[in-house]
Order: structure tokens, then sequence, then C-alpha cells
């Protein structure tokens, strides 16, 4: 999907059409909606450079084929890894002969979890970390299960890493896997999160003793007497299949002991390089600044490459003990099976309303399958609890979180992270409650939005970090509003009305899905702003990229606030040797905290460079104008270049951390207009349209771009995505012959609307959006499904909504081969 903008028409200052290859957008970024701090030599000459559509300075390196990416890195010498995975989906080891691969010709070594026996299991410390005001309040179970090396006696899934062969090529380890003995005695398997939690199941972990990998529980208000008291309740069981990211580049580890210091270097395509360099020191028992960790250029992540994986331990232990170079990257079918999947969720969601559809309360009792491991803890599972009311007012709440674990791989966050399973399961139990009222699915959700004069809103939940749940700014009703009028909801119903009227096998629904999204994670993130020998600006984050454009849009908030041109700024990420403290690229966050830290470090930075130039020329830094290149003195017009100042031994760097406050609230409304063809099964979309607000907007391009992306995996998760197991615990869908992502061909052009409601807790007035397309867009589909379908009495209850399952759910309501007309 192509999303370079190649037209703007404007109207005095307000933008009213631009049209985009695969996006339409109708809405514009209203620039200077707040005040970033910017003195007004941090501004080009006709204006600030944040706001602008500027092309991504890092796109025609890429295009280019000089992308640096973990397989680019070949140093001399390098020896390749492999592992041997297991079959089994649970079974114990009874046998382990290596003899015969460690004596073919280029196998260097042998590692089974009897050769790595004094190294840790791997822990997600950070995630896996409960808040302590949630842990006063909630008192959650939160149970850790480290995740061995290599498996030690038993396996617990299919895929899971048995033994790890390094030699002189891919070609020859996985040769030398296949030399491997094994001897496994298969044990009782369990796949399904409901079926774990029952009394007698196979278990994952025997010392447990149970299935329950987590449980929470919260309420709000009197939730028992807003369901005695209801005209309307319904009650409803809603399932998110589970998912796996994709990303074009798998995961990729490759380190190499330094020659004289003995220093380990490691490239990983990692979206956490100072979590993976701490982790690397704690288990081999070194110092952090003995660790250089470095995320060059990624191919994308979305939230499955932030989490330690046991491979990125073994590669780099590997390395050390053998005193070379050693690179592993991941096949396509050991992401596809032994990476961690996502979203699995199974809510059973009830909803309480007055006759006029006002919302009195909400239940739901949900289960998370967290595979067989423990990755992150309460995450995902407390994601999805405080975003399950979005943007609407439900004084009368009452959720219970349970997770399970199965045999099947572990779970993580996937773009969206909890936030798309919840948004699933209150759309659709909003539409099935506008059915029972027979109201129109927009007016029950007008009707309840959060309006912006009660903004700042408090839930009466506790949100992530523990504090009382506050939205900070928005405008819901616009979102929705917006989102009816590129819907033409009116026309809609008319074409509607006309194609059952004429009982045509094709039938039109319209869904809608409104959403908000917690983002700018804490609790902190670091930028080092310095002034190079040749007079340009570096930005050193902690936050690597994998796609996002951070060096276009961290060099426009830099520029404007340190006062130079937007093309003397540079900007790395993902470089543990840069900064020294970080945590990462994950949750929306990247914009919100190294945003704001780059424009602080940048401010201390243009401070610090009119103080050498004021010491240097003579004159009260209050006459100095820093511009471009240099510092001038306007009375006298003399001028120190910044590359002077440098070369005369003048230190012009600084760093700093910006702590945010709380999380700010992104949202959006999303509509999808579909067409199913009730012969076929087949689902068209004819209209897919997203209202969006993050606040004040860095880059419009850049942030249409994150939108369109996220929507695209959204509508692959509606229609065509799903990780599937057998019932022995054997994964199905291995190959993209059976797990289907689609094409640009499969998603059709978006239309983009965007408000602009700044935030009020950081000084730029930005939102995170790097998950919020993804987020409403299965629900919407979901519902624009039913619609169509409800004259057969369809009910949609999970995804994907592929041709076979759609002729399944008219099958099961019509209780015939092929539906009546009606």
């Amino acid at each position: 999907m192509n999303t370079s903008q190649t037209g703007t028409r404007q109207t005095g200052t307000r933008q009213t059409g631009t049209r985009q290859t695969g996006t339409r957008q109708t809405g514009a970024p209203r620039t200077g909606a707040s005040d970033t701090g910017a003195a007004s030599g941090g501004r080009a000459a006709d204006g600030p450079w944040i706001g602008r559509a500027l092309p991504r300075v890092e796109d025609e390196r890429l295009l280019r084929g000089h992308g640096r990416y973990v397989d680019d890195i070949r140093l001399p010498g390098t020896l390749e890894a492999a592992f041997l995975r297991s079959p089994h989906a649970h079974a114990r080891i009874t046998r382990i002969e290596t003899d015969a691969a460690r004596a073919m010709p280029g196998v260097r070594a042998v590692w089974t979890a009897a050769d790595i026996a004094g190294l840790a299991p791997v822990v997600n410390e950070a995630e896996l970390r409960v808040p302590e005001p949630l842990r006063r309040e909630l008192d959650p179970l939160v149970r850790s299960l480290p995740h061995p090396l290599l498996a030690d006696g038993r396996v617990r899934f299919s895929g899971q890493p048995v033994a790890m062969v390094v030699a002189e090529s891919r070609y020859l380890a996985e040769d030398a896997l296949e030399a491997i003995e094994v001897d496994y005695t298969p044990l009782p398997v369990v796949v399904d999160p409901d079926e774990a939690l029952l009394p007698g199941a196979p278990l994952i972990e025997e010392s447990w003793g149970d299935n329950l990998a987590l449980e929470a529980a919260t309420s709000v208000g009197d939730p028992d007497a807003a369901f005695a008291g209801a005209a309307v309740v319904i009650e409803e069981e809603f399932r998110a299949h589970r998912h796996v990211a994709s990303p074009i580049e798998t995961r990729a580890v490759q380190a190499a002991p330094g020659a004289y210091d003995g220093r380990l270097t490691v490239w990983s395509n990692t979206q956490t390089p100072h979590r993976l360099r701490d982790h690397l020191a704690q288990t081999l028992g070194t110092a952090a600044e003995a660790v250089h960790v470095v995320a060059v250029d990624v191919g994308g992540g979305f939230g499955q490459k932030g989490i330690i994986y046991v491979e990125e331990v073994l590669v780099p232990y590997a390395a050390r003990q053998l005193g070379v170079p050693v690179l592993w990257r991941e096949d396509r079918n050991e992401n596809l099976t032994a990476a961690s999947h996502a979203r699995e969720q199974v809510h059973r969601i009830a909803l309480a309303a007055d006759a006029d559809g006002t919302l009195r309360g909400l239940r739901d009792d949900f289960v998370v399958n967290f595979g067989a491991g423990t990755f992150t803890g309460l995450v995902v599972p407390y994601n999805s609890v405080v975003h399950l009311l979005g943007p609407y007012r439900v004084p009368n709440v009452d959720i219970r979180v349970r997770a399970a674990l199965t045999h099947t791989a572990p779970t993580s966050p996937y773009r969206g992270a909890g936030r798309p399973e919840a948004v699933f399961a209150m759309e659709r139990a909003l539409d099935r409650l506008a059915r029972e009222l027979g109201m129109e699915p927009v007016a029950l959700r007008a009707r309840n939005l959060i309006t912006p004069g009660e903004l700042p809103y408090r839930t009466g939940l506790l949100d992530r970090s523990g504090n009382p749940q506050e939205y900070d700014s928005g405008d819901f009703p616009q979102l929705l509003r917006r989102a009816e009028e590129m819907a033409d909801l009116p026309a809609v119903r008319e074409r509607q009305a006309a194609l059952a009227a004429a009982g045509s096998d094709h039938r039109i629904g319209v869904g809608f899905a409104v959403y908000l999204e917690a983002t700018g994670l804490g609790p902190f993130e670091s930028a080092r702003a310095s002034v190079l020998s040749d007079g340009r600006v570096r930005i050193a984050l902690g936050t690597p990229s994998q796609g996002q454009g951070h060096r276009t849009s961290m060099a426009q908030i830099a520029a404007d606030a340190i006062g130079v041109p937007f093309s003397a700024v540079e900007v790395v990420g993902g470089d543990t040797d840069t900064v020294p403290y970080g945590v990462g690229t994950i949750a929306s966050r990247a914009l919100v905290t190294a945003g704001n830290a780059t424009h602080l470090a940048g401010r201390r930075l243009r401070e610090r460079i009119l103080a050498a130039a004021s010491a240097r020329l003579g004159v009260p830094a209050t006459e100095l104008t820093l511009d471009g290149d240099a510092v001038e003195h306007h009375p006298t017009g003399v001028r120190a270049g910044l590359a002077q100042l440098v070369a005369e031994g003048h230190e012009l760097s600084e760093t700093a951390h910006f702590h945010p406050p709380g999380f700010t609230f992104a949202g959006g409304a999303g509509v999808v207009v579909v067409d199913v063809d009730t012969a076929t099964g087949e689902v068209t979309l004819d209209t897919c349209a997203m209202a969006h607000d993050a606040g004040r907007i860095v880059n419009p391009v850049i942030a249409h771009g994150q939108i369109a992306g996220g929507v695209a995996q959204g509508i692959a998760g509606a229609l065509y995505e799903e990780m599937r197991y057998g019932p022995d615990g054997q994964p199905v869908t291995t190959t993209y012959m059976d797990y289907l992502v689609p094409t640009s061909a499969e998603v059709p052009d978006l239309e983009l609307a965007e408000i602009t409601t700044p935030s009020t807790l950081n000084a730029l007035g930005v939102k995170g959006l790097g998950e919020g397309g993804a987020i409403a867009p299965q629900a919407a589909i979901a519902n624009a499904v039913e619609d169509a379908l409800a004259p057969f009495g369809v009910v949609v209850r999970r995804g994907p909504l592929t041709p076979d399952r759609v002729r399944g759910l008219l099958r099961e309501a019509t209780g015939t081969t092929a539906p009546a007309t009606v």
C-alpha cells in the first residue's frame, strides 16, 4: 500500500481534500493547535517543521537496497545457528543423542539443556512486574513461568527449542539437526483455554497443580443493581481468534565477541535493545557495559519483537563460548510456529440498558490463552480490561479476567495488545443491544459517548500503571459523526432495502466501531542531542524504529526545538552505546516519550549552544540568534559556527529523560460497508473509512501511513488470518499456503478523516498512533457482516469471516444448504 502524498487542495488554512494512492484523506491536522514551546529561532522561515508532510528521509536508502538488516552484517568467520524444535505439543524427553551431529563436518558445537545447565531461563521481568497500586487494590494472581533456554526433560509446545547446533553454514547446521536422536514419550494435550481451566486438564506446569496463570477482577458502582433494574439485558459470547504478527523480516540475531576486550556486540531486530542488553548481561554474568546491543534496520515488529526470546540469549552465549561471530535468522515456518502468537480471548459479556439505550452496566468474564508460557503477565489481559469500556459512559462495571496455559505457542502483545480483542467484544455487544432495542447502532453509540465537556473523564478503573484511569482529551462524538458521514448511512440503508426487496444474492451491511487507546507508556524515555564536528546535529534515541519513520518525525521535532534546519539533523536509535538507558518502541509510546525527550534535549542543547557562543563572542546570550549552522550577534553581525564551537572544545551535547505523567488517550471511529455474496460467502469491502484523533500531528504522511497500515492488519484479522491448532496441539497453518495474509489487492482504498485534540499531558500535545488503525476494523467488519445477514438471523461471534465460515453461519441460521430469499 503506497500512502505517499500526490496532491493537496487547500482552502485557506484548512486542508479539505488530499488524494493519496490507496488512501483518501478528508481532514487535515490543524497545526499550531497547541504551543510547542519552540522559540522563533526553532522555526523555518515559513513556519515550524512540526506539522509538515515531509517525505521520509529513510526511504530512499531502503528502496535502493542499501538497508542494513541483521542478515546484512557478515563478519569474517561467522558461524550459523539452527534449532532442533519439538515435533510434539507435550512430551517427556527420555533420551537425546548428539554424538553423530557433533562429528559431522563443519559442525562446531551442539548444545542441549544438559550442556547449559548453569544458564538461567528467560523471564521478561519488566513486563511481568505488577505496579504496586494494582497489586494493592486488585490483589491479582500473576504467576511467572520462566522459559527454559532449551527444553529440559519435557516439551510444552510444538516448536519449542530442544537443541542448538552451530556450524560453518546454516545448511550444515540443518543437516546436523537431522542427525540428533531424541526419544519422546507423548503426554496428554490441551489447546483450548476454557478446557485448560477445568479440573483434571493436562498440566503445562505440573508444580502449579492447575493451568491458571493469571486472575484479576475489578468493579465500579453497583453492577447487581444496574442489571436488576435494567429494561434490557443482552448476554453474548465472543471470541477473538489467534493471530501471528508475520513481519516481513523474521526474528534475527548476530553476536560477536570483541577481538581485544571481549566486549560482546549483539545485532538484533529487537524492539527493546536496552532490555535485551540488561538481560544478556545478567544471564552471562557480566556488567551491562560489557554488552553492546544494536537494533539495525528492522523489517517490521508489531510487538512480536518486543519481548526477549530464548534464541536471543543462546546465540550470544554461543558466540562468547566459541569466540567467533554467530548468526541466526528465523525461517518463516519457525516464525509461524515458534515465535509468539497473539489475540486469543473468549469474552462472556453482558450489557444492561434503559429502554432508550442508555447504558446502565457491563459485565465481562473473559479468558486469555497464554499458550505454554508467561511472557508479559498482566500486560495484554489488563489492557483488555481497561479498554473494554471504550469512550462510553458505563457507570456500573464488573470485569474478571483469567489467563490459561495451554500446549500452544506462547502469546505476547501484537499491534493493539489486548485492545482489538476488547473492542471486538464491546462493539459487537453494542450492536446486539441495538438490535434488541430496535435502534440504529450508530444512534445507540452516540447516546452513550463521553462528550468533550466531560473531559478529563475518570472511568473508576485503575490504569495499567495503577493510577486512576483518566481520559485526558478527545472528541468522540465528532469522530463518530465523521465516520457516519464517510459511510453515507442513509444511502446505505436505501441500497440495503432495495437489494433485499429484489431478492439479490448480494446483501450489504454497515458496521461501526469506536475505540480509544492509552498511549505514551512510561516510565521514561531518553534522547541525546549533540552537535557533531561538521556542525550537524545528531539525535540519539532509546527507541529503535521498525518502520515508523523516527528519522523523519524526530528530526522535525529537533529542528524546531533547537533552531536548525531539518536537513541538518540526523537521528539514530536502538543503539545502547548512544544512550545508556531506554525502554523501547512498543505500546504506541515512541512519539509521546521519545518525541518529548527529543524536544527537551533539543531545547537544552539550544541554550548550551547560545551559552557557548556568548562566552566566545563576549556578548550576552539574549542578543544571540541561532541561525542554521551558526550563532549570530544581531547588533554587530558577528557569527560563530557550530562546527567552530565544537572544534574549540565546547561540549555541545545534552541528554533528557521524559517521564510521562500519565497515559494520553488517542481515539478513532471506524466504519465499513460490506457486500456479502450469500451464494459463495465472499465478503467484499465497499467502503472502509477511519476517523482518528492522535493529538498534534508531527508529520501527516507518516501518521496516515501508520493508520492505513494498522487498518490493513485489522482487515487481515477480520477476513483472512487465523493461527489454528489441531486437538493434538499440532499447528495446522504453518505456511502462507494455509495462514492467509492479504496483499494490496485485497485491501481497498481507505478513507481517512482526522480531528485534532492535543494532549494536555505533554508539551508537544502529541498522542501515540502506531496501533490505532488496527483496533477497530475487526469489530466494524463483523458488525457490517451481521448487519448484511441480519434478515437470515445470522449472529457473528468470531472471525475470521472467510467464505467458508460465512456460509457456515448462513447454514446454521437458516437450517438449509443455501439461504432462502428473505
